[in-house]
């Protein structure tokens, strides 16, 4: 049995039309069934529901064989364990800075303020202000990000963006982009060792799929 890792909401979502490609079908709707792991009409392919950022996780330990993961989740992870095949992409958006419209980003790091930065992509934020030698104070969180400046808890967020609507209902602006995301296929290196002659032909579909 192949376990793929998927995470509900978009990634799901725009992963179903690559599977259809093969004639492969989940027998259950995620967003109405209650249960975690989905059986498909492929006798030999499960599906397994987790968080987004949790998918790198079960597939470099063997929960799942293969899954689907946006570049932050993997950039995050570290990849440990991990091959990346292939980019599906699919959901894309773009990791950013954004603040208050009001704040005079550019000027406060023209002259080296240190800033509050809220993220839960604390990897992404860390390295990226490290290598523009920006100083910064990251503050985790796990909720709505837009609400840290206008709160006064950060100067500016670190987030994923993608039609902005949000940031703009918000009063927020983009500042700066740090990286275009999308969605890859993941595969264990254990798995890949112990069950290559089963993946690989569904490596090759989606292969196929996003080619076509």
């Amino acid at each position: 049995m192949i376990t793929l890792a998927l995470s509900k909401g978009r990634i799901y979502a725009e992963t179903m039309p690559l599977l259809e490609t093969a004639g492969i079908f989940p027998m259950e709707d995620p967003e109405i069934s209650r249960k975690l792991i989905i059986e498909t009409n492929h006798p030999n392919l499960r599906i397994v529901l987790v968080r987004a950022s949790d998918v790198p996780t079960y597939v470099q330990y063997g929960a799942a064989d293969l899954g689907v993961a946006g570049k932050d989740s993997l950039y995050e992870h570290g990849g440990t364990g991990l091959y990346v095949p292939l980019d599906l992409k699919i959901a894309k958006c773009r990791m950013c800075v954004a603040c208050p419209r009001d704040f005079d980003y550019a000027a406060k790091v023209k002259r080296g303020a240190r800033l509050r930065i809220a993220t839960k992509y604390m990897k992404y934020s860390r390295d990226y202000f490290g290598r523009i030698g920006v100083h910064v104070d990251l503050i985790k969180l796990y909720g709505s990000m837009e609400l840290a400046p206008i709160s006064g808890l950060s100067d500016a967020i670190v987030d994923l963006v993608s039609t902005g609507r949000t940031l703009k209902a918000n009063n927020l602006v983009e500042v700066e982009t740090i990286d275009h995301i999308s969605s890859r296929l993941i595969v264990g290196q254990a798995s890949m060792k112990l069950k290559r002659e089963e993946l690989l032909p569904l490596i090759r579909t989606f292969e196929q799929a996003v080619t076509k």
